[in-house]
């Protein structure tokens, strides 16, 4: 009696299933090259009223070629702050087959300057993503005039 009680459980178990779908054709998406690409890309989709009030973290996903598969908003805190989770990063990378990420998040202080927290995570997620095949090209830091692009500053 147990083993059928076992045996039914087990068939309970939710099935997971991954679907991605991009409603943008492959010739229209935009193609990273450099910072100031993803500068660009990114600054369209930031809202401008928010860069200096409130501090969000977006990821940039890019397949081979680097064309753009779409732009994620990991989290959006306070001020001074907001925490960018690895797992959500990488799900969303995962979900949408990206072989490279760009990281991004804005200073609402006008502040370019990484902080320490901004190195560590960099770090991390570059560990992960090599773990996962990916590439981190970049983490950019946006503020209401300009940006800071750690690839460029030999940060990666």
């Amino acid at each position: 009696m147990e083993k059928t009680a076992k045996t039914s459980a087990f068939t309970r178990a939710a099935e997971v299933k991954l679907t991605y779908r991009n409603k943008v054709k492959p010739a229209d998406r935009p193609q990273v090259t450099c910072s100031t690409d993803s500068y660009q890309v990114l600054k369209v989709s930031w809202d401008m009223g928010r860069i200096e009030f409130v501090e969000q973290f977006k990821v940039l996903l890019l397949n081979r070629a680097n064309r753009v598969l779409g732009i994620f908003e990991v989290s959006t805190g306070g001020v001074a702050g907001t925490v960018a989770d690895p797992k959500l990063i990488f799900v969303a990378a995962l979900k949408a087959c990206a072989s490279g990420i760009i990281l991004c998040h804005n200073h609402p202080s006008g502040n370019l300057k990484p902080s320490q927290a901004d190195l560590q995570l960099t770090k991390k997620i570059k560990q992960g993503a090599e773990l996962l095949d990916m590439t981190l090209l970049d983490h950019l830091i946006l503020t209401s005039e300009t940006y800071y692009s750690m690839a460029d500053e030999g940060l990666l």
